[in-house]
């Protein structure tokens, strides 16, 4: 796989799985009849200026437009309304809601989800992309309907996570006394714990001033936050050490999605078909811009590890992850496999 990011671009896959979902509901009302506009909202994490919230801004706009007004998407970037655990509930709840967010979450429903998500699983991207569409992870998704939620896709891929820090990290003892922010789940925590540092777990938003004022020593992201979060200002080391690939995923209310006319579902397809192309070029080029600006403006520095070395700091915890769901352990074990094929080969 090429050097940057090759990815299964996520839009596409939404538009199939719209026109894929139940629903027997014909076009919209009949000619002269003004139907009430069906209100969407489309819910994610990211910035404005972020490539994922501008092919959203598009295809919301696509959608509106193409309808003929029995749909209107609302689309509320940076965590305006309630991502996350909170933006879970809301789908599964039965809002009528889009959702784009990490595939951990989906762990709250289905524990067995987190088992494709742990901690140093992966060295490529076409090791996960490999995983999620086996009868394996299929199953998953069946588990996740029964609980009112539609899996639209699984492969909006981010990137590896890796640490962010202010001192050079090149093995797991470099990370021995550092406090470093990691998401709010516990597989994150003990990954952190093993790799000898400290888990501080604090919401996205907190990381630059907690990094400024010296209340944690680093985060763990892909290289975007550098810029897009401004987080190479205040601190100087990326080190790859790719711990982590915590994809995000499109997911909707399944009675919601099921109660779509064929003809809405037409205007999704092609709505995200014309995102698609522009949202799988525009990866590449944001990693590259990100890490010339990062090294040439904020003087960052970026550093190669032995990924190794940290793999085997963290086989406990992955043990732990299949204690706790006896049941994953079938995907663990391909993933185990799969990996086997990819050993040497770089996923970024």
């Amino acid at each position: 796989m090429k050097k940057g990011f090759k990815f299964f671009c996520a839009m596409g896959l939404l538009a199939l799985a719209l026109v894929g979902c139940g629903g027997n509901k014909d076009a919209a009302a009949p000619e002269g009849e003004k139907k009430e506009a069906r209100v969407i909202k489309v819910t994610t994490k990211f910035v404005d200026d972020e490539q994922t919230a501008k092919s959203l801004v598009k295809v919301v706009e696509k959608v509106n437009e193409r309808s003929n007004g029995s749909l209107e998407l609302q689309l509320f970037t940076s965590g305006t309304l309630p991502i996350g655990k909170d933006g879970m509930e809301q789908v599964a709840n039965g809002s009528d809601w889009i959702l784009v967010d990490g595939v951990n979450f989906l762990g709250d429903y289905i524990p067995d989800y987190n088992a494709i998500t742990g901690p140093m699983l992966y060295q490529s991207f076409d090791e996960y992309l490999k995983m999620v569409r086996t009868p394996l992870v299929e199953n998953l998704n069946k588990q996740a309907e029964e609980k009112g939620i539609k899996v639209l896709s699984l492969d909006w891929l981010f990137g590896f996570r890796n640490m962010i820090t202010k001192k050079p990290v090149k093995t797991p003892e470099d990370m021995k006394g550092l406090k470093i922010r990691v998401q709010q789940r516990p597989a994150s925590v003990a990954m952190c714990q093993a790799f000898g540092a400290a888990a501080s777990p604090m919401s996205f938003g907190e990381v630059y001033t907690a990094i400024q004022q010296g209340v944690i020593d680093g985060a763990e992201n892909n290289e975007l936050a550098l810029t897009s979060n401004k987080h190479g200002e205040v601190a100087k080391y990326f080190s790859y050490n790719k711990h982590q690939m915590i994809p995000d995923l499109l997911i909707g209310n399944l009675s919601f999605l099921n109660g779509l006319s064929k003809e809405e579902r037409k205007v999704f397809y092609k709505a995200a078909e014309l995102s698609n192309e522009e949202e799988c070029k525009q990866w590449d080029v944001q990693v590259k811009e990100a890490k010339k600006v990062a090294q040439e403006q904020m003087g960052v520095k970026f550093i190669d590890v032995d990924v190794l070395a940290f793999q085997k700091k963290v086989k406990g915890v992955q043990e732990s992850i299949l204690k706790d769901n006896a049941q994953a352990k079938p995907i663990y074990d391909h993933i185990q496999k799969v990996n086997k094929k990819y050993e040497g080969k770089d996923g970024e």
